[in-house]
């Protein structure tokens, strides 16, 4: 039996009589026990609302959830006090167009994004750039499905206020030169944001160490419930920030003409939280840590290999994802074939992928492709697994 794979109850269902190959882990990770048994636990014995609660089940769960709040700042090398609870990546990254573009954005200034990034990082600054009329620098993709760095002195300049990035690409795997964008926006002067719904389970990271300013994740991309999410900011810019929502809890006084908001980490957390999955995600880091980022990434990149090493032995399957540089996706297409209906053919099979333009519509035209299937791994994933994948789409290959 694999202990790793027992902690996963949905790894054991059949699919189409089939039993089930994962290799959805970019769109959402499983889940498990102890993440399924710590929400299953909340509703059962300390149900209730937090913070300023009277009653013992309301400390009880105020308690828990804070002690989630430590646990993610000890996890990224941050101060509880700068981590600020989301509903995902995608209202994260609205948190900071809203909270510091609106504020510190002028006309005459430019923000740098790339042209692979998922479109949570990309619609809100094309909203916010029709509204104040700022500029948007790209850093372009190449050939290799890499981010070509040669221009970056004119691409990042003296105008740019932020550099705002995926840490690996969600659509391509590609893991981008993260140090080196970061040491160019700080020679002028540029604030960082760095969205790593795609890095934070995969290998460990420390926003100091980094130099950033800003990082956002999904829980559920990390083994943790949906609906929760991490906004991170360093004080100084919380402090100097407006709040994104407003209400319950956020405010500090409250009068019929004014209002005062509260300290960090609350002045952006607006309304009821989601209690539940908040403590959901505390015992998925609590799990990830006690796995160690060493197994996980031994694990993983050694199916990565495998896989891409496989997959391209088979005749009219052409690979995006670059072979170095690259982590846990192999995003590929069969030639004069769908990628949706390769998916379907996968799926009959017992093999879930995801297929279509990945939330990345300015990449797929720039690879001139409706979208590609996806084949996202995860430290659960079986060397097995690998080669039914393959012997599956060797099949397809001779129907398509």
């Amino acid at each position: 039996m694999n202990p790793i794979r027992n902690q996963f109850p949905i790894l054991s269902t059949c699919i189409n009589t089939k039993p089930l190959i994962y290799l959805d882990n970019a769109a959402s990770t499983q889940k498990p026990l102890v993440v399924i048994d710590s929400i299953s636990d909340y509703y059962k014995h300390y149900n209730s609302n937090i913070h300023r609660g009277a009653h013992y089940l309301a400390n009880i769960a105020t308690e828990k959830y804070e002690n989630v709040r430590d646990s993610i700042a000890d996890f990224i090398g941050a101060q509880s006090k700068e981590v600020i609870f989301t509903s995902g990546t995608t209202q994260s990254i609205n948190l900071l167009m809203n909270a510091w573009g609106r504020k510190f954005l002028a006309k005459e200034d430019t923000i740098v994004l790339s042209e692979m990034e998922h479109h949570a990082n990309l619609v809100p600054w094309l909203a916010l750039q029709n509204e104040i009329g700022f500029s948007i620098n790209y850093l372009p993709m190449n050939s290799d499905c890499q981010l070509d760095l040669t221009d970056i002195d004119r691409i990042i300049n003296e105008k740019t206020k932020l550099v705002s990035l995926a840490y690996i690409s969600n659509a391509m795997g590609t893991i981008h030169p993260i140090n080196q964008i970061i040491q160019k926006a700080k020679n002028r002067s540029a604030l960082v944001h760095l969205d790593c719904a795609q890095a934070i389970q995969h290998f460990p990271l420390d926003v100091k160490k980094l130099g950033i300013d800003f990082l956002s994740f999904s829980s559920h991309k990390i083994y943790g419930p949906m609906g929760v999410g991490i906004f991170w900011g360093k004080e100084k810019w919380l402090l100097e920030m407006n709040p994104y929502l407003y209400g319950g809890e956020m405010i500090k006084e409250v009068f019929l003409d004014k209002a005062t908001y509260n300290e960090l980490p609350y002045k952006f957390e607006a309304g009821t939280p989601n209690v539940a999955d908040v403590i959901g995600l505390g015992a998925a880091i609590k799990y990830l840590t006690s796995l160690g980022f060493d197994t996980i990434q031994k694990l993983e990149n050694d199916l990565h290999s495998y896989l891409l090493s496989e997959i391209k032995k088979i005749e009219r399957i052409i690979i995006y994802t670059p072979e170095v540089n690259s982590t846990a996706v192999v995003s590929f297409n069969i030639e004069n074939a769908h990628p949706f209906d390769i998916g379907q053919l996968l799926d009959a099979k017992g093999i879930a992928i995801r297929t279509g333009h990945h939330c990345c519509q300015p990449l797929m035209r720039k690879l001139d492709v409706e979208g590609t299937c996806r084949a996202s791994l995860a430290f659960y994933n079986t060397r097995e697994e690998m080669d039914h994948f393959i012997t599956a789409l060797r099949s397809i290959v001779k129907l398509v």
